[in-house]
């Protein structure tokens, strides 16, 4: 078995609305010190070893993990038993 971590957020200029509420909330709250507050998807697959893992796991994402108009993802392979930072 193989393990990939996805970690999926907005491009560059797109607008994130719950990344813009938390940004306010946190100021709200008396976090002044917050510039800005990005929010996104976190995903963990764990998938049966075959040839091409990394670019089926790219094909999932393209297809239906993300959406490749207005998010980027990052797709990082980890050992079992352990979580990227």
């Amino acid at each position: 078995m193989a393990s990939y971590e996805v970690f999926v957020t907005y491009k560059k200029g797109i607008f994130d609305p719950p990344g813009v509420t938390a940004e306010r909330a946190l100021s709200n709250l008396g976090y002044d010190e917050v510039a800005s507050v990005k929010i996104g998807k976190y995903i963990r697959l764990v998938v049966e070893d075959r040839e091409g893992g990394l670019d089926r796991v790219k094909e999932m994402c393209d297809k239906l993990l993300a959406n490749p108009v207005i998010e980027d993802y990052r797709i990082v392979e980890v050992e079992e038993g352990t979580v990227a930072p």
